[in-house]
């Protein structure tokens, strides 16, 4: 039984770590670098308390908050909301949308606005949680263009023997662009991101997580690439 643990959680590990040197590889030597941070806040609970016959069905809330290195210029934010319905106990299906304002200097303010629907499925191991979240966006852009976006996730949470409320997380999302547009860039990869940190849950509603996330960002002809080294905390709220 140990050997098997053992193993499950060296292959989450080396996919996880793959994905992060996939990214890596395809950097030249004049990628551009940089840091800062990010911050989110997510709830996500059951509208049960709307009406007992809408136990199934659940909403979904986010805020983010992008900073650049000194932590003195925001970047970026998001603001996620969605209604999603439980198939069971797994897995989920949603529908939501998302508002991405933007204001990198030197460059002129962007309002992009996301449409999406999403599937998570979520799979307890004897070593942890497993679980996996299927977006595809359908992101507005400047000139009324739309750029079709899949983005795939795989997350592992391991709460520690010596502390339960202790957990190790690893998670791992990259993004595609199906069709080219002008302003959101030549079809192909668009993006990675790696996180590795810890969490800590205060009681089942309330969870917290802090580590650091590797952001790696092709840009619009493919030609030009960029890395972010990041702090990232958490805060999520399950109601």
């Amino acid at each position: 039984m140990v050997k098997k643990k053992m193993r499950l959680f060296g292959w989450v590990c080396v996919l996880l770590g793959a994905a992060v040197m996939l990214s890596d590889a395809r950097a030249d030597d004049d990628l551009f670098q940089d840091a800062g941070g990010w911050l989110q806040v997510l709830g996500e609970g059951s509208l049960k308390g709307v009406a007992p016959s809408l136990e199934k069905s659940r909403f979904w809330v986010e805020g983010q908050a992008r900073f650049d290195t000194d932590w003195n210029h925001w970047y970026q934010g998001v603001v996620r909301a969605a209604l999603g319905y439980s198939l069971s106990e797994r897995a989920t299906l949603w529908a939501g949308y998302t508002w991405v304002p933007t204001q990198n200097i030197g460059k002129s303010y962007v309002s992009q606005q996301d449409v999406w629907p999403a599937f998570r499925y979520v799979m307890p191991t004897s070593i942890g949680t497993l679980s996996f979240r299927t977006m595809f966006e359908s992101n507005f852009l400047q000139g009324g263009e739309v750029r079709f976006r899949p983005r795939q996730m795989i997350r592992f949470m391991h709460p520690l023997a010596i502390e339960p409320r202790l957990s190790l997380i690893a998670w791992d999302e990259f993004f595609i662009r199906l069709n080219t547009t002008q302003y959101g860039g030549q079809s192909g990869f668009d993006q990675n991101r790696a996180f590795a940190g810890l969490g800590w849950s205060f009681n089942k509603q309330v969870r917290t997580e802090l580590g650091y996330m590797n952001q790696y960002v092709d840009d619009a002809t493919h030609n030009n690439n960029m890395m972010r080294n990041l702090v990232m905390g958490s805060v999520f709220i399950n109601f």
